[in-house]
């Protein structure tokens, strides 16, 4: 329970800030209206004249910058440094999500895969399956069941066959359902189950595997599931319902740190989005203050009959 809270808390954190960022672009105009406003009025001076060096505006630049790393466009753009600072902080805080989340998942994900591996037996599937066990619940036996009553149904397992039995076959692959037919292959000794993705989601998924677990001859339950507009009849053991819960933490742990990437991302582009409209607005802000633009041209003028060629002073402006 403490990691599921610890999880809530950091999703709360990003959204947090997204929706903060989002905030300060809306409402960033809004108290830059009175700075606007400032400025037109001394645009609209006529007794005020600014002189500005002319400088090219590449737009480009900061966009490149924040979709690289988010905050460094605003910083480009020198703006107040909380919005550098909120960027940045997304980007930090999603990469230690995305970092935290996925570990914590490999580690719960070998966690379960350890445990079904302890508990969960090709020995206990194939003899619950020809040697139904006694227990019943709720007045329901084994033998009510029709997916326990066979190794066969909608979903299989891999099998590898060795020594003398994939000598005598010439395979050394083969399904599970071929059991059902020729039990007598996985007493011999030479065959094993295949422990792999497949593997473990059918363990926990149908009911048809049920009998492999190492307290399904003395512990099997079944329990109705509501599916909508119906409910279907589900089997479990306690070991089943253990490894359900403890897959099911790490998949919420993956969908985290798919969570946390999708902010980064998100988060980049917002950046890039609003270093660009920043710049623009910071551009065509110097350009009304432009009243006037002013430059000088000094020099010589040269006069052929003048005594030394200099016929006087020569001083341009322009306008």
């Amino acid at each position: 329970m403490k990691q599921l809270s610890t999880e809530k808390m950091v999703e709360h954190m990003l959204k947090f800030f997204l929706i903060f960022n989002l905030s300060f672009m809306l409402i960033d105009p809004v108290l830059g209206q009175k700075r606007n406003d400032q400025e037109k009025e001394i645009s609209t001076d006529s007794t005020s004249i600014v002189v500005l060096n002319e400088e090219i505006n590449y737009p480009g630049k900061p966009l490149i910058m924040s979709l690289v790393l988010p905050g460094a466009g605003q910083f480009y753009n020198k703006s107040p440094f909380w919005k550098t600072a909120s960027f940045l902080g997304v980007e930090i805080a999603s990469v230690l999500a995305w970092n935290y989340y996925q570990k914590e998942a490999e580690k719960k994900k070998d966690a379960y895969q350890e445990f079904a591996d302890q508990n969960w037996t090709l020995n206990n599937w194939v003899t619950n399956r020809f040697t139904p066990p006694a227990h019943m619940h709720e007045s329901q036996g084994w033998n009510n069941f029709e997916a326990l009553t066979k190794l066969t149904g909608t979903h299989d397992m891999k099998l590898i066959i060795s020594g003398d039995l994939a000598n005598e076959l010439n395979m050394t692959r083969v399904s599970s359902d071929s059991l059902d037919a020729h039990p007598e292959w996985f007493y011999s000794g030479d065959i094993m189950v295949v422990r792999d993705r497949h593997f473990y989601e059918n363990i926990g998924k149908y009911d048809q595997f049920v009998g492999g677990w190492e307290d399904a001859a003395t512990a099997w339950y079944w329990e109705e599931k509501d599916v909508g507009d119906s409910t279907e009849i589900v089997i479990k053991t306690p070991m089943k319902q253990d490894f359900i819960d403890q897959r099911f933490e790490s998949n919420q742990m993956l969908s985290a740190a798919k969570y946390s990437i999708t902010v980064l991302m998100f988060n980049h582009v917002l950046s890039g989005i609003e270093s660009v409209w920043s710049n623009q607005k910071k551009a065509n802000a110097i350009k009304n203050q432009q009243s006037l633009k002013v430059k000088t041209d000094f020099g010589l003028v040269y006069d052929p009959l003048a005594k030394l060629g200099v016929g006087g002073l020569k001083l341009s402006v322009y306008f």
